[in-house]
């Protein structure tokens, strides 16, 4: 009696074996998901109704999701009721996706976007350094196009503005003579060209006026 073969294939040694450890009920986790996802540095840009409280709201978010959240920056546009508020945010990707979906959810918020790398970033510092040489410090103005905003015989305060690394060099440099205070703004941004930094589209801003209703952007499903 012969023994009938069975179905071709590779040998039990040479078969492909899933990639990927299995958790505690058995099941296999794909190592796309598991992987870690290293953070980045990235500018999100919010168009908000302007009303009072629109900052604690958003700030208060950040604070329960503990999000690492590097400046913030609010202030008016070209319409007096709305304001733009501006977030540099180092997060991994999942964390980035997570700020601009809980952006959304709040009332205020009219529109969010994640802005290109090549986006104008500008930041404004106050350094006020000792001025015992009052030569080199003046040089080192000069370098980086410092404005003096006020001097004495003891001290000397420069306004300096540009993108961040241009910031922190400059207060690097003036360091060398002693700095006594600084003071910075954070990071505020625009898109280029004719690109909307944050906006609705205009279908949105038809309807909300029609409605005469604060526009609430759909909420993403976390």
């Amino acid at each position: 009696m012969t023994r009938e073969q069975g179905l071709d294939g590779p040998a039990p040694g040479e078969r492909p074996t899933p990639a990927g450890r299995r958790n505690k009920q058995g099941i296999r986790i794909d190592p796309e998901v598991e992987a870690k996802h290293e953070p980045r540095r990235t500018v999100i840009s919010a168009l908000v109704e302007h009303e009072p409280g629109v900052l604690a709201e958003a700030s208060g978010l950040f604070s329960r999701r503990q999000f690492n959240i590097e400046s913030l920056t609010v202030g008016p546009t070209d319409d007096e009721d709305r304001a733009r508020i501006t977030l540099v945010v180092e997060e991994p990707d999942p964390g980035i996706d997570q700020i601009k979906k809980q952006l959304r959810k709040l009332i205020p918020v009219i529109a969010v976007r994640e802005l290109e790398p090549d986006a104008m970033r500008r930041e404004l510092a106050l350094v006020k350094v000792n001025a015992e040489r009052p030569d080199q410090v003046a040089a080192v103005a000069d370098m980086y196009d410092a404005k003096t905003v006020d001097s004495s015989p003891e001290t000397a305060t420069f306004e300096i503005t540009g993108a961040r690394q241009k910031i922190e060099a400059a207060i690097e440099t003036f360091s060398q003579f002693g700095i006594r205070e600084i003071a910075r703004t954070g990071t505020t941004a625009l898109a280029r060209g004719t690109d909307d930094t944050a906006a609705p589209a205009p279908a949105e801003s038809t309807a909300n006026e029609a409605n005469n209703t604060p526009y609430t952007q759909p909420a993403d499903d976390d």
